[in-house]
């Protein structure tokens, strides 16, 4: 028999025994479908992570000099959070010393955030939002573009003056059904001019980036998030290139230890963040979804691969007159082993592929439920096939052998 007929003869077999090929059919099919979800969701969160929340959130080829880490991960000791505490706070002085240590090409700014109500003479109350008291170089850093109006310049930095580029939605909120510009919002009861809009942001984990302002860090803004008091909540710096950024980093410590004082066996008293830090943290968590998403489909893979063992070895017992024809005809062991082991195979890729189905399926409502972009990786689907066809094999030799073994004259007495 050929391998085709093989194949055709397993197809047959499903169209014709409905019920039993769908239990059959149905532990692979589960456990890909797992399989193919479960890596979509993760390759989604990758493309997430890497685009929306390190570029969008922290910035593409970016580090923040800080007091202490602003993203922390896993539990933070009570004796850590001591050593923060004691810090010195990162000051207007560091600033312009890691300024002039930068090369020209690098840029670099001023940007400590805290969460603050806004008050309009348009609404009566309304949600907090993140309030950023930068220098102007942010909005190139973070990539943040305007809608409408201008953002605000050098000269208005240096005066402090009282100007605001908002979110989409704080616009739409606190001025709605308004032009914003050269509106009024007031911060801690200090007025501020709006200047602009920024472009729309979306959300990254949950945190709405349209809900922010931006103001001078020199103007009240400043002064009610603890910026101006000299506490800087950071000095954010880009460099030019992906490759540059290591060089930046390590120039930047060497200013930052060489300022504290620290001698050469003394920790750093001051934290680098880096975008590149973040996916680092990002790799490590991912491999433990990997993991998981390994482990749980090869269960379903598991009772599947017995299921078709069984119903292989009840096949062999239905067909032994056919297989002792088959013999008598001259029909070698290793034909006989070789149809059976290609059925069970053709079996478990029909499940693979329903799986696969499935599990786009499944993608694709994460993908509507959720801001996770989880498409289906052209190469898992590559792996769920052969995964499928290689849990057929496994299943199948067992059957297939005590196929191949039958003795033809017993076989052709059997009713």
């Amino acid at each position: 028999m050929s391998f085709l007929e093989a194949v055709r003869l397993a197809l047959t077999q499903i169209r014709v025994q409905k019920l039993k090929s769908f239990f059959t059919l149905l532990g692979v099919t589960i456990g890909v479908m797992f399989l193919i979800a479960v890596v979509s969701i993760v390759e989604g969160m990758g493309k997430y992570v890497e685009e929306d929340f390190a570029g969008k959130f922290l910035g593409i080829n970016t580090f923040t000099v800080r007091r202490f880490p602003d993203i922390q991960t896993g539990d933070v000791t009570e004796a850590t959070w001591r050593e923060w505490s004691r810090r010195p706070p990162i000051t207007e002085e560091d600033a312009d010393a890691i300024r002039d240590a930068l090369p020209a090409e690098a840029q670099w700014a001023i940007d400590d955030a805290d969460w603050i109500t806004p008050r309009s003479a348009y609404v009566g109350g309304g949600p907090q939002v993140i309030a950023h008291a930068a220098t102007p170089d942010i909005f190139t850093i973070k990539d943040l573009n305007i809608t409408s109006g201008r953002v605000f310049g050098e000269q208005e930095e240096l005066l402090g003056a009282s100007v605001v580029v908002i979110g989409t939605d704080v616009a739409s909120h606190f001025l709605p059904n308004l032009d914003p510009i050269g509106r009024e919002l007031r911060f801690g009861n200090i007025p501020f001019r709006v200047i602009g809009v920024l472009e729309k942001q979306g959300s990254v984990f949950g945190l709405n980036l349209d809900r922010q302002v931006v103001a001078p860090y020199k103007s009240a803004m400043g002064r009610l998030l603890g910026s101006a008091r000299g506490d800087l909540g950071g000095v954010i710096v880009q460099a030019p290139s992906e490759g540059a950024l290591t060089d930046a980093q390590s120039l930047v410590r060497e200013v930052m230890r060489k300022r504290r004082k620290l001698h050469p066996l003394q920790a750093d008293n001051f934290a680098l963040e880096s975008s590149e830090s973040a996916l680092s943290e990002w790799q490590s968590i991912k491999r433990y979804l990997v993991l998981a998403g390994i482990f749980l489909p090869a269960i379903g893979l598991v009772v599947g691969a017995i299921v078709i063992m069984n119903i292989m070895l009840v096949a062999v017992v239905e067909r032994t007159r056919e297989i002792g024809i088959r013999k008598s005809l001259g029909a070698r062991r290793r034909d006989i082993l070789a149809q059976f082991l290609i059925e069970s195979a053709t079996l478990s890729v029909v499940g693979a592929l329903a799986g696969i189905a499935l599990g786009a399926a499944l993608a694709k409502l994460v993908e509507a439920a959720s801001p996770l972009p989880a498409s289906v990786a052209p190469w898992s689907i590559a792996v769920a096939v052969v995964v499928g066809a290689g849990v057929g094999i496994i299943a199948g030799v067992y059957p297939a052998s005590r196929a191949a073994r039958l003795d033809p004259i017993a076989a052709l007495r059997s009713e």
